[in-house]
């Protein structure tokens, strides 16, 4: 059977709309005999039924062991030029406090960006010492706490953050340590990156205006001075980008050393994913060894020594380990004409699901890709072209915009949707008031809740005015 017409040019019509592609799903997903799809040994008909849907579910063994791989890629690549590295959770991603614990029992340390999120990780006993703490705007009381607490790492942001953190580290007693977030002028997007004197945006300071604010920096005997920070965008699949922010920092970086030491160089994250079957992601272990070699070569012909390097990954770790369950409610063939000009249509599916833009906002943010699969059965109904919408007053409330399944799909059916870890959960909202889903970590066949689901009862609880 042909393509439909209305799929975009990058899917390719499927041989079989059960198959699940290994890149996109947990490393723990499968068919089972029955063709019901289980996510770590828990068949998710059964994981729907007891936790209800929409429900996010996590492959625990998945997600410590992507942790862990990030972390031994990166230590065995610098270790090999003689540095080390500081491998940063990005909790933004997803955090609660059982992921802070995975993340830090693999020997990654935490980067937050708001008073909550050091709220969790301090709720997950994780000590101080090995949190981060970003953010463009970080308030009074949020340097003041995090100061007091000890945290391991402030970035600043801005000139006006030094004088904010070295106060509360003189009120504190303390030397606070902190690195300088820049604006490289490297901006990376997928397969592309783009290298320009200036960036229009709202985080980091020029690279240009660097070795003045690091002289003002070091006037502060409450503040010392630990690196740069880069951070060139998200959803990366190429290591172009992050090489050349590299080379343009370690060129002031080494300029910076002639004023004293420069401990470390924190390129940031970002390491794309895989979200469809067609796309292509570098492995980390190979982005790793391309960063060493670009930071021992530039090093090199600097005459400087080679310095701890940091990194924050997020998506990367949590984003395939986590598929979204839905139970379909209903479903349209709509007729859609196949050019303006010609009178000729064809069908494209919509199917709606009990969830949407309030549990997965980045089809409507970013125009982001999903893939789907029915969860519930196997089915030999030729494939047909489908986008899954949620309930939600919006037309633009789409969660996968172009996928194919097969073509008896129907009310109850329920549906996964891969690669949904990262950004999900974290920018969930209760539009239309509609309850954020549950967590739950499956592992070895066994299901437990790591974030409950809310109730009308909670939806109302801040809602003053009931009597």
């Amino acid at each position: 059977m042909t393509a439909n017409p209305l799929a975009p040019g990058w899917l390719p019509h499927p041989d079989d709309a059960n198959a699940l592609a290994a890149t996109v799903w947990p490393h723990g997903a499968m068919r089972s005999a029955s063709g019901v799809i289980a996510l770590g040994g828990a068949e998710a008909p059964a994981l729907a039924a007891e936790f209800g849907t929409p429900l996010y579910v996590v492959d625990e063994a998945d997600a410590r062991g992507r942790a862990a791989a990030v972390k031994a890629a990166f230590d065995d690549a610098f270790t090999a030029i003689g540095s080390r590295v500081h491998v940063y959770y990005a909790g933004k991603a997803f955090l609660s406090t059982e992921i802070a614990r995975w993340m830090t029992d693999a020997g990654l340390n935490i980067d937050i960006c708001s008073g909550g999120e050091l709220a969790v990780a301090l709720a997950a006993r994780v000590d101080p010492a090995r949190l981060g703490f970003h953010g463009n705007n970080k308030s009074l009381s949020e340097i003041d706490r995090a100061v007091d607490l000890g945290v391991g790492a402030i970035v600043l942001d801005s000139v006006v953050e030094i004088e904010r953190v070295a106060a509360a580290a003189e009120r504190h007693g303390r030397v606070q340590p902190v690195r300088l977030r820049i604006n490289s002028g490297v901006h990376a997007s997928t397969h592309e990156f783009l290298a320009t004197a200036h960036e229009d945006q709202k985080f980091g300071v020029p690279l240009a205006e660097v070795p003045a604010i690091v002289e003002h920096l070091r006037t502060h005997p409450s503040l010392r001075f630990l690196g740069l920070h880069s951070h060139i965008g998200s959803q990366i699949f190429e290591s172009d980008g992050f090489a050349e922010a590299a080379r343009r920092l370690l060129a002031v970086h080494a300029e910076l050393l002639r004023g004293g030491e420069v401990p470390e160089l924190n390129l940031g994250g970002g390491f794309g994913i895989a979200y469809t079957s067609v796309d292509l992601v570098t492995p980390i272990e190979a982005i790793a060894r391309e960063l060493a070699r670009v930071v021992v070569a530039e090093c090199s012909a600097l005459g400087i020594q080679v310095p701890a390097v940091a990194i924050e990954p997020g998506r990367v770790i949590i984003g395939p380990s986590t598929v979204t369950l839905y139970e379909v409610g209903t479903i349209k063939d709509v007729a859609v004409s196949v050019l303006e000009s010609d009178e000729t249509t064809a069908i494209r599916k919509y199917v709606s699901v009990d969830g949407g833009m309030s549990d997965n906002i980045r089809a409507a943010l970013y125009q982001a890709d999903y893939s789907v699969r029915i969860a519930n059965r196997a089915s030999d109904a030729a494939p047909a072209l489908v986008r899954i919408a949620g309930k939600h007053c919006e037309s633009g409330d789409i969660v996968v915009r172009a996928d194919y399944l097969p073509g008896d799909v129907e009310p109850g059916d329920l549906v996964a949707v891969p690669a949904t870890g990262a950004y999900c959960w974290s920018l969930a909202s209760n539009y239309n008031y509609l309850g954020r889903p549950a967590v739950v970590a499956v592992r070895d066949g066994a299901a437990r809740v790591l974030v409950r689901r809310e109730t009308e009862s909670d939806l109302l609880s801040r809602d003053m005015g009931i009597e």
